[in-house]
C-alpha cells in the first residue's frame, strides 16, 4: 500500500506455507483497501487486475461494494479532505506516524452520497479524467525518455568525432571549439534595492531561477539599468545559471530584459547555432557541475563557461538538431500544460460533485 493516495501495490509472491500471519483477507478486483496504520497519509486503494485474487494481513482494512455504495465511489471520496479528516479522527495514538485507525469508530460516522447510479456515473467520469491524465504521463515519459536517448546518440560520444545517429547528408567530423571562441557573454549585475526609483520599471529583470520563463517577477527602470551592472538581453539569447539552485541550468529568453550577476548570457557568432548549443550545455550540466562544484559548493563562471569544449558540426547541421530538440521539447511542454488542465478540472469537479 502506497501512501498519499497512490494505490495498491505487491510486496510479493508467497507460497502458502510461508505465509506467517493466521487471519488474512482475499482480495478481489475493485475492492477498496485501507492501511489502518496509514490511512491519515492517505494509504487506501481499488484493488487493480493484476493483484486479483491477492492476500492482505488483518493490518488492512478490506470494504466491498453492495447495493448501497460503489467502491470507486468510495474511494474518490476518499481522496477529499473531508473523508480524510474522518479518518485522522477515527485514529488514535501518540505519533503521527503510528496512529492506529480504529475502524468501528469510523462505521459510525456519516457520510453524504447519492444513489447509485450516480455513484457509478460520478466515478466513471472521473476514471475518465484519470485514464487522460495517465495517458498524457505515458507520453510525457516516452518523450522524455526518447529526448534522453537522442541526446547519448545525437552528439560523440569522448573521444569520437562522429555521432552514432546523423540526419540524412551529413558525414563530416565534428571540430572541438571552446566556448569563448565561437560566442561572445557576459553576465549582468543587480540594481541597489535600497533604491525604490531602480524598480517598477519596464524592463524585465531576469534572474536565474527565471532563465525559461515568459515574464519575470521583477522588473527596473532605465534609470536602474544605467546606475548598475545589469546587463539588456534579447529574446533567444542563450541564458546560463551561473549560481544559487539553479546552477547549470539553460535557457533560452522568452523576453527582452536585464540579467544579474548570477546569469550569463551567451551570444553565438554566425554560423553556430543558439538552439544546437543550449542543448548541448544541458546535456553536459552533470559533467560541469561535477568538475566545478565540488559537492555542491561554490559557483560557475563566465570564464569557467567560455572554456568548455564543444563538439560542433556544420551549421546546417547544428540547426536541424537545435530545431530537432526544440521540437521534443514542446511537446513535452504541450503534454505537461494538458496534464495540468486535466488536472485542474478533475479538482474543479471533486470540489462541486459531491457534497
Amino acid at each position: 500500500m502506497r501512501r498519499r493516495n497512490e494505490g495498491i501495490v505487491s510486496r510479493g509472491f508467497l507460497l502458502g506455507r510461508n505465509i506467517l500471519v493466521k487471519n488474512y483477507s482475499q482480495l478481489q478486483i475493485g475492492d477498496f483497501v485501507i492501511s489502518k496504520r496509514q490511512v491519515v497519509h492517505g494509504a487506501s486503494g481499488i484493488v487493480p487486475a493484476k493483484l486479483n485474487k491477492a492476500i492482505v494481513s488483518n493490518e488492512y482494512l478490506v470494504a466491498v461494494e453492495n447495493s448501497d455504495i460503489s467502491t470507486e465511489f468510495l474511494a474518490a471520496l476518499s481522496s477529499l479532505p473531508k473523508m480524510k479528516r474522518k479518518f485522522f479522527l477515527s485514529s488514535y495514538g501518540v505519533d503521527i506516524e503510528k496512529l492506529f485507525f480504529d475502524v468501528e469508530d469510523w462505521k459510525g460516522r456519516f457520510i453524504t452520497i447519492p444513489k447509485l447510479g450516480e455513484q457509478l456515473k460520478i466515478s466513471a467520469y472521473l476514471k475518465e479524467l484519470d485514464q487522460l491524465i495517465h495517458l498524457h504521463l505515458l507520453e510525457r515519459e516516452k518523450l522524455v525518455t526518447l529526448k534522453k536517448a537522442m541526446l547519448q546518440k545525437m552528439f560523440p560520444r569522448n573521444g569520437v568525432t562522429k555521432p552514432e545517429i546523423r540526419f540524412k547528408g551529413f558525414t563530416e567530423d565534428w571540430k572541438k571549439k571552446k566556448l569563448g571562441n565561437i560566442s561572445d557573454s557576459f553576465s549582468g549585475g543587480t540594481p541597489s534595492v535600497a533604491n525604490h526609483f531602480f524598480y517598477g520599471g519596464n524592463i524585465s529583470f531576469i534572474r536565474s531561477g527565471e532563465i525559461n520563463s515568459k515574464s519575470t517577477e521583477l522588473t527596473i527602470t532605465e534609470l536602474g539599468l544605467q546606475n548598475s551592472a545589469a546587463k539588456l538581453v534579447n529574446k533567444g539569447d542563450i541564458l546560463y545559471a551561473l549560481y544559487g539552485a539553479t546552477s547549470g541550468e539553460v535557457g533560452i529568453s522568452q523576453v527582452n530584459g536585464a540579467i544579474n550577476q548570477a546569469v550569463l548570457c551567451i551570444k553565438p557568432h554566425s554560423g553556430n547555432n543558439s538552439q544546437f548549443l543550449s542543448v548541448w550545455l544541458r546535456s553536459q550540466k552533470t559533467a560541469i557541475i561535477g568538475t566545478y562544484l565540488q559537492g555542491g559548493q561554490g559557483n560557475l563562471s563566465g570564464s569557467i563557461i567560455k572554456l568548455l569544449e564543444v563538439d560542433l558540426p556544420g551549421a546546417i547541421e547544428q540547426q536541424k538538431i537545435g530545431n530537432y530538440f526544440e521540437k521534443l521539447d514542446r511537446l513535452i511542454a504541450l503534454h505537461v500544460t494538458r496534464l495540468e488542465k486535466i488536472k485542474q478540472i478533475k479538482l474543479a469537479c471533486m470540489e462541486k460533485m459531491f457534497v
